[in-house]
This record gives structure tokens, sequence and C-alpha cells, in this order.
């Protein structure tokens, strides 16, 4: 979604970072781009003028620290202010109120308001341990009411059972009695939406506050649609009163706008973003982590949060084992390209790495994007069991037999047999005798670096499992301290800035991404 801005502001920022001393008219100038380049982004005018005048404010007055050069306390400026744009603190959906807390959701036809419905009844069953009922107001469209009850069905979330004939504020005080006599925690209001804003639509939607009593009041806007979204934001919270934001198809090639826009314009929170079509794929909004990745500073805390829902803890702590004694075959290197896939493949993890958003385009020029993960684990699934456990099997006739039946070509299996190789032989080096192993050393180094020398976990690094989101905010913070989260900075002792990709894949070796890095101890159970 914010790749061009990523793009166009990381290099104008670069180019401030570069010098020794700011002028006025430095400052200006990179501001006149910053200005441009929100634009292009479909950022509202008033927005843009209001954001560009408080960092012209704050970056000629700025108090410039010995130990910081000014092109970088810009971008410090830059980067606090993205973040207020934004809406400084991140808000999640509100549920303290008397059960069943009703939760109504607004918006125009095709935003996505039924498929976010279940995504959040989901989320709050799965997350929240929640008893969610969910019901459909929407008697205009057609199967309208049988989407829902499907959805719900694949969720394994309660539907309010369909009768025909009744109208959408009768089936609100239905809904909310049903959950009251259910037990349920939540209840979901799916209301009908119109493909533009009109009368009727208006007045539906106040009966139904009226008859339901909402705590929640949640408008879900395509961010593809850029403005538009700002001003039905605007005209749903002037008649209906709106208390947040769910913004859709945030993982689209739109340019961003409506999401910096709309915090800005509404004063309302967004709380959550859909990042996908599957039912997990619904995010909370965190201003600080999106401005991160906007100024190429990396996500590893949502890195972190998306490894700990994705990853099999029992998996990992088998791969533990096996790594402990330095073995892998070829059943791991499929299991861990598996892992890398669910976390959002090379792309969506790269994006996540400090000073790693470059590395996608040099990635995707050398041809290595997630379809080589489906290619090579098509080689694996084409083995036997035998060949897979032991690789040295695999001779001329083995390899013709698998490159047919994966599709592939002798070529691929020799890449792939290669990468595993080299994978195998660092396994052994981190599972070796003294010292606790090369694994151990490197982690307790990159934890020393990183200030963190004397927490427990594995060799220093501090233990995922047991943080809440506040330390691992705390965790990214002294990251970004110890020079992890600069644009370009790299990762400390890992060779500054990770030259090359996954070992095998024409780059230097990146120990734990391909390698285990999903099967680390220490992460998160998955929930």
């Amino acid at each position: 979604m914010f790749e061009n801005l990523q793009d166009r502001l990381g290099s104008i920022l670069n180019g401030l970072t570069g010098r020794g001393a700011l002028s006025e008219a430095d400052v200006s100038a990179a501001l006149r781009e910053v200005r441009r380049a929100l634009l292009e982004a479909d950022v509202a005018l008033d927005v843009v003028r209001s954001f560009t005048d408080r960092v012209r404010e704050k970056a000629v007055g700025a108090e410039i620290l010995k130990s910081i050069k000014p092109g970088q306390m810009v971008v410090k400026i830059v980067h606090d202010e993205l973040i207020e744009m934004l809406g400084g603190e991140g808000v999640g959906i509100d549920l303290h109120a008397p059960a069943p807390v009703v939760v109504m959701m607004v918006g125009l036809q095709g935003s996505g308001k039924t498929t976010t419905s279940a995504k959040i009844a989901h989320r709050l069953s799965t997350r929240d341990k929640k008893k969610v009922l969910m019901a459909s107001l929407d008697t205009r469209r057609p199967a309208a009411q049988e989407q829902l009850r499907q959805l719900g069905a694949q969720a394994s979330i309660d539907t309010l059972p369909i009768i025909s004939g009744q109208s959408p504020t009768d089936i609100a005080a239905r809904a909310v009695q049903a959950a009251r006599l259910g037990g349920h925690d939540v209840v979901i209001l799916d209301t009908a939406g119109r493909t533009h804003i009109d009368e009727p639509l208006m007045v539906e939607m106040a009966d139904i506050k009226k008859r339901s009593n909402p705590h929640e009041i949640l408008l879900v806007a395509d961010s593809l649609t850029g403005q538009d979204a700002v001003n039905l934001a605007r005209n749903f919270d002037e008649r209906v009163g709106i208390t947040g934001l769910v913004l859709t198809r945030m993982d689209g090639d739109g340019r961003g706008g409506a999401a910096l826009s709309m915090r800005a314009v509404t004063g309302k929170p967004i709380k959550l973003i859909g990042v996908g079509e599957k039912m997990s794929e619904l995010e909370e909004f965190h201003p600080r982590r999106i401005a991160d990745r906007i100024l190429g500073m990396g996500d590893i805390v949502s890195l972190v949060e998306r490894a700990a829902e994705n990853i099999d803890a029992e998996k990992a702590a088998a791969m533990a084992a096996k790594m402990a004694k330095g073995k892998f075959d070829l059943d791991d290197l499929a299991d861990q390209l598996r892992q890398m896939q669910k976390m959002g493949g090379m792309g969506g993890i790269m994006g996540m790495m400090p000073g790693m958003a470059g590395m996608k385009d040099k990635m995707a020029a050398a041809g290595l994007d997630d379809r080589l993960f489906g290619r090579q684990i098509a080689i694996i699934q084409s083995m036997t069991k035998a060949e897979r456990a032991n690789p040295d099997l695999l001779k001329h006739s083995r390899k013709k037999r698998i490159a047919a039946g994966s599709g592939t070509d002798a070529a691929a299996i020799n890449k792939l047999l290669k990468m595993h190789r080299q994978m195998a032989d660092m396994m052994k080096m981190m599972g070796g005798k003294g010292k606790g192993g090369m694994m151990k050393q490197m982690m307790g180094g990159l934890a020393g670096k990183m200030g963190l020398g004397g927490l427990g976990g594995m060799g220093g690094m501090p233990d995922l499992s047991n943080m809440d989101p506040k330390q691992l905010e705390a965790l990214q913070k002294q990251a970004e301290a110890a020079g992890l989260g600069k644009p370009g900075g790299g990762m400390p002792g890992l060779g500054g800035g990770l030259p090359g990709g996954l070992p095998g894949l024409g780059g230097a070796k990146l120990p734990g991404l391909g390698g285990g890095f999903p099967g680390l101890p220490g992460l998160p159970k998955k929930k």
C-alpha cells in the first residue's frame, strides 16, 4: 500500500541525512518534495499543508544535539509528525460495556462490511476468547444474509437464524435479545450499504442505532477509494456518529492517502486494517508501526506477533532439538518454507525488517519472488521419504523423475540441494559444542549490541514468549537506538545491511530466515 510513498520519502530523507549541516533552504527544498510526495499519495491537501507546516516549524528551530546530524533530526521530526497524523497511539475495539456488547458495522456497498464482520468475529473469538453472535441486517442485497451465515459456519461463529420479511430494525432488536438469552459476549450487526450515501440509508442507520444502542459503530471503508473515503467518513460521522474506522484492502496497490488522511480529517481512530482475503488477515492499526514502515525503519514488533500467530510451537521445539544435534533434512527445509509463506512470504518479512525494505526490489529483479517457495516445496514433495531424509541418494535418474513430478528441471533441483547443503552445514555449526554452539554465541552477540545482554532467553536474547506488546515496543526502540531501525542501517552483527538473501539464493547467508527464523526457540506459542 505505502511502497511508492516509502520510496519517495526514503530518497528525500536519505539526501538530508548524508549532509553534515543543513540550512533553512535545504529544509524548505526537502519539505517541498515531501509535500509533493504526500499529494501524489492522495493525502488531503489541508492535512499535507498542516503536516509540512508543523515539520518546518520544528525543524528550523530544532536544537541539534552534538551526537546527531541535522539531517537525522529532520527524519525524526518527520517520523514523529507522521505518527501524530496517523493518530498517536493505536486504539482497539472497546468491549468495556455490559454484555452483550453491540458492534454496528456501517459503510457503502462493496466496501467489505460482511467479510470484515466475520473477520472481527473470528478475531474476538480466537484471540479474546469471546462468544460472538453475528446478524445480517441487509434485506436488500440478494443472498447477503446467506453470505454471513456461510462465513459464520466457516469460522465456527454463531449467526442469527434468518426470518424472511423482517425489517432491519426488527432484526437488530431480535439479535440483541438472542445474544442476551444465548449468553453471548458480543453481537455484531452487519448493516445494509448503498452504492452512494442517500437519505433513506442514513434514516435506516439512525433507526437501527436507536433500537440496538451499539457501543461501537465502525465504518468500513475501502482504502483504494482515496479521498472519497474521507468524505464518506465525515458524512457518516455527522449523521450516525461513528466511533472508529476499519480500512479494507490495505494489501492493495493503492497510494495510501485515505489511511493518512482519515484520522486527521475525522478525528476518529483507525482501529483495524484488512491485509488480505483470509479470516486471519485483519490487523490492529498501530500508527507508530505504520510510520516506521513508511520511512523504511521496519516493524520488528509486528513481525514477532505475526510469527507468534503462525508458528506451530511443537514443530518449532522439534526443530530446535534437531538444530541442537546439527540435523537438518529436506522435510525440515519444506517446513521452514511453508512457515515463511504463512508469515507473508519473503516480501512481507523483508518489508518489516529494519533497513531491508529496499531488498524486495533487488530480490524481485533477481527472480527471487515467493513463487520460488512454491516450486521448491513442489520439488521436495515429489521426492520419496528416503530421499527427503537422505539427499545423497539423488542421482541423475532420480532427479529426472522428481523434475517430471514437480514440473521443474534438474537445474532447479540442484539449486535446492545446494541451498539445503549450505543450511545443513550452518545447522551443524549452530548446534556445535563449545560455549553453547554458534547460534547461541551469535544471538548473544546481537543481544549485546542491542544493550540486552542481561536478559534471559537464548544466549542473552530476550524470551519473546513472556513479553507483552509494551515490552515488545520497548525492544524495538532499543533496536532502533542500536542502529537496527535506521533506513539502510542493517542488522548489527550480521554483516551490516545483509547484502544478500537466503543461503543458496545468490547472496549472503541470513541465519534464521530460511534456516530457522520461524522455528527459533523463545517465540510465543501459537494461539
